[in-house]
């Protein structure tokens, strides 16, 4: 039995019936973006995982979301594309997804100051991260897709540097559809293998 830390990373799909409570009872609750999981899942929020490129991050940057109450209860900003990895891929994605023309614009240091400026800490999910989701997914034999989803990455990096063997990581509102340039298929099975490893689970309530 994990006698750590419960981590529960909160995707923006629905949750089980009774999740709510059970979330808000984490020690560490990681919610994305503009954080539209609140409600069913509960409220509390830790660490808000930001999609830092392309127009998700513009959007954010220009509408309500640095008075989102979500944010504002966040101690920590993760941003979870690598700016330099990202320019790396413009010339091939321009090529493959024409477009995706403004998909790799970073705006890393828009949420940096943020945090900064909010009392927040704030880091960058480091690219070997995704490189090596890449690879973990190549063994599904995914669709041809643009790059993995925010939610993997954010699991991946848990998985690898935030969590300790004592912790558990649970996960809720991972209904992995979305984004068609996103491997949600390949994702999907690569969870449920990290599931049977014992190396998280899912949040499953009693109705």
């Amino acid at each position: 039995m994990k006698t750590g830390r419960i981590i529960m990373i909160v995707g923006n799909g629905d949750v089980p019936a009774g999740a709510g409570a059970m979330i808000d009872a984490a020690d560490v609750v990681i919610r994305f973006n503009d954080c539209r999981s609140v409600g069913a899942s509960g409220t509390k929020t830790d660490i808000v995982a930001v999609c830092n490129t392309g127009r998700p991050a513009l959007s954010m940057l220009g509408g309500s979301w640095k008075s989102n109450s979500a944010v504002r209860q966040a101690w920590e900003i993760w941003s979870v594309r690598s700016g330099g990895k990202f320019a790396n891929m413009r010339a091939e994605l321009a090529k493959t997804y024409p477009d995706l023309g403004d998909f790799c614009d970073d705006y890393t240091t828009d949420f940096e100051s943020f945090a900064q400026a909010t009392g927040r800490r704030h880091r960058v999910i480091a690219a070997a991260v995704h490189e090596q989701v890449d690879r973990d997914l190549a063994r599904f034999g995914p669709a041809p897709y643009a790059v993995p989803s925010s939610g993997m990455i954010v699991i991946a990096d848990v998985l690898s540097s935030f969590a300790t063997r004592d912790d558990d990581v649970v996960l809720a509102g991972f209904d992995h559809f979305g984004w068609e340039l996103h491997p949600f298929a390949a994702e999907r099975q690569f969870v449920d293998v990290l599931a049977a490893e014992g190396r998280l689970r899912r949040l499953l309530c009693r109705s």
